[in-house]
């Protein structure tokens, strides 16, 4: 299993930033490997919800479904998939700080399929994409 962890400050509140980032219709807003999301179940979200987002790594496209595995607003959510030729969780972690928000994201997952031959390479550009998306978010949440 690989597993790597992003952090990053972001200038608004713990509230802002899960309420922005946690709606699924924002993901393509912030993600650059996202083109689309939106929730796939019905209800308002929480444990158990599940997150439908079409996503491009390495020049392919894969349509995820990712259930929520934790929701304490505004401290804590994760998001668990097993669809497409990638299994992973992430947990996403705010925590109040100096007047904002340390966004702590954790990911574990596993490759399969065509990204098993270069699962090296998939997982460091995928940690580079998460790095990259996060000041994207943070540029975005900031300029609110």
């Amino acid at each position: 299993m690989n597993t790597f962890e992003v952090s990053t400050f972001i200038n608004r509140t713990p509230q802002v930033v899960f309420d922005f980032m946690s709606n699924p219709a924002n993901v393509s807003k912030w993600q650059s490997g996202a083109s689309e999301g939106k929730l796939a179940s019905e209800g308002p979200v929480g444990v158990g919800s599940i997150f439908h987002s079409v996503n491009h790594m390495l020049g392919r496209s894969m349509e995820i479904d990712a259930e929520v595995t934790k929701w304490t607003p505004p401290s804590v959510w994760g998001l668990k998939g097993s669809s497409g030729s990638m299994k992973f969780e992430n947990t996403n972690k705010l925590d109040a700080k100096d007047g904002g928000t340390l966004l702590t994201q954790i990911y574990q997952g596993e490759v399969g399929g065509f990204f098993k031959m270069a699962e090296g390479l998939a997982v460091k550009q995928m940690q580079k994409q998460v790095e990259s998306d996060c000041q994207t978010l943070k540029k975005l949440l900031e300029a609110m």
